[in-house]
């Protein structure tokens, strides 16, 4: 993840006063940031209130990170005080559940929490640019269900021949890995050898 060019980029974009790279930051990170605020058991405005705090604070400190690549860990490390103090600020317990987020001092873990976040994030991502059949389709094909019962409903669904589900299955799969989203996470992750 630290060797994703892409974050290295919009970061000097948005330092150079670009805003589509630092629109592009937010889409790419809020769901990470709202995904560590559920983990500390903040939603709603709660959440809300502590995105706008890292995104204020990333506007005060971008010219000053010093390794930009490293912005995904920065913005959780924020985003994790920013729950910490929201919950203090209510005299609230923290839930157990945020034990899952690992300790800050374990680089190995935070890196790979940090890369199982992006990855979850940009496959929702390219799921949502799919076209509607293709999204259709692949949460059918991944429900939980006995395999002939799954293909008669896609039939009856989608009014598809069951012969046909495989390939269109295929080129949708293709569609998802195309996506720059999803090309950019799977070029990283042949790079770091994972």
């Amino acid at each position: 993840m630290r060797d994703d060019p892409t974050v290295v980029t919009l970061v000097e974009r948005a330092r150079d006063g670009d805003q589509a790279a630092w629109n592009q930051i937010v889409d790419r990170y809020a769901a990470l940031i709202w995904a560590i605020c559920r983990r500390h058991g903040l939603g709603g405005a709660d959440a809300e209130d502590v995105a706008a705090t890292v995104w204020l604070r990333l506007v005060e400190r971008l010219a000053t990170i010093r390794e930009p690549a490293a912005l995904p860990g920065w913005l959780a490390s924020t985003t994790r005080r920013a729950c910490l103090q929201a919950l203090n600020a209510r005299g609230r317990q923290l839930p157990v559940e945020t034990e899952r987020i690992p300790d800050q001092t374990d680089h190995t873990a935070t890196d790979e929490w940090l890369l199982r976040e992006e990855r979850h994030l940009a496959l929702r991502v390219a799921y949502a640019d799919l076209p509607e059949h293709c999204r259709r389709l692949l949460a059918m094909l991944f429900r939980d269900e006995d395999e002939a019962d799954r293909y008669n409903r896609i039939v009856a669904a989608l009014g598809m021949k069951k012969g046909g589900i495989g390939p269109t299955r295929g080129r949708c799969l293709d569609k998802l890995r195309e996506n720059p989203a999803i090309a950019a996470l799977m070029d990283t992750t042949v790079a770091g050898g994972r």
